[in-house]
């Protein structure tokens, strides 16, 4: 999508832009100086859930994910919406108090915003933030003996298409809403603090398809474990019986030329892992002799990590049992 305009914003003619032109990231990074660079970003997306407030937290927390994934703070954000003119006045406040509760939570505010008339509702943030550029994690920043780990469970694409067709459980709904909602910023401090380089968050294109992104951009292996990867109470389930959203048949159209999957693992399985996800987890490639440390860290913090995986030599990447 980028590619047209680098024909008018040559990156040498931009040094100052770390990250953006040239090799696309989660978010842009601009140096200010050598200890500080602004991070930037912007995400909306249509209603994943029915609870107005937890829309907002959730769309909120998915948009400052991305400054979280090149290991930055957030100073603030501007909301974006698109709105219906009959969206009730009490919906419309319980999705901009969601979003601003979850900035709030980020140490950020909000400074304004944008709304415009739609007929289904948007909303979102354009976040900036923060980075010491020594400090950014990167797409491209894996190695060959990193350890690969993951901070929030997998199968929320799976559970928000079961709400859709009334299959699931209480527990379940609450389960990947509290996923959802939850806040990177540990997780990226935690990394940031122990010297991870490569890093990036799992949304859309699933855990294979923003893995291979890091992958291709580190020029890279990564081999996972299935058994090793976490899921959302109930998705194996729903997964069993097929109840996938059409986003993960995309993904695994897009993708799955590059991956190698285990031969014993189903077909359900596979698709598992092509799984759009909301505001997910962030995939951290960290020294191997870190990785514990990491998960210590944020577990003993009442947030979550799991190795799910190592980097190795080659490319693309490898599924095994």
């Amino acid at each position: 999508m980028l590619r047209p305009l680098q024909h008018r914003f040559k990156p040498e003619d931009h040094p100052n832009l770390l990250i953006g032109l040239g090799q696309p990231d989660d978010a842009a990074v601009y140096r200010l100086s050598d200890q500080h660079a602004i991070v930037q970003t912007v995400d909306f997306f249509t209603p994943v859930v029915d609870d107005a407030y937890a829309y907002g937290a959730i769309a909120a927390a998915n948009a400052l994910s991305d400054v979280y994934a090149m290991g930055g703070e957030v100073l603030f954000a501007l909301n974006i919406a698109a709105l219906p003119d009959d969206l009730p006045d009490e919906v419309v406040s319980d999705i901009l108090r969601g979003g601003a509760d979850k900035v709030a939570e980020a140490g950020g505010v909000i400074a304004g915003g944008h709304t415009i008339r739609d007929k289904e509702p948007k909303y979102g943030l354009c976040v900036t933030g923060i980075v010491d550029p020594a400090q950014a994690m990167t797409k491209g920043g894996a190695r060959p003996g990193d350890v690969l780990a993951l901070t929030k469970p997998l199968g929320v694409g799976v559970v928000t298409t079961a709400i859709k067709r009334d299959l699931v459980a209480p527990d379940e709904v609450d389960a990947a809403i509290a996923s959802m909602m939850r806040l990177n910023r540990d997780a990226a401090r935690a990394a940031r603090r122990l010297g991870a380089r490569g890093g990036t968050d799992i949304t859309g294109y699933g855990l294979l398809g923003h893995a291979l992104e890091m992958a291709n951009s580190a020029g890279v292996c990564f081999r996972f474990y299935w058994h090793a990867l976490p899921f959302l109470p109930g998705a194996l389930k729903h997964g069993q019986n097929w109840v996938f959203p059409g986003g993960a048949a995309t993904n695994e159209d897009t993708y799955k030329h590059q991956v190698q999957f285990d031969p014993a693992l189903e077909s359900w399985q596979r698709m598992m892992i092509f799984d759009p996800e909301t505001s997910g987890g962030l995939l951290i490639a960290i020294a191997a002799d870190k990785a514990d440390a990491l998960v210590r860290e944020l577990q003993s913090g009442g947030d979550q990590a799991f190795v799910i995986g190592e980097v190795v030599e080659g490319n693309g990447i490898v599924v095994m049992t």
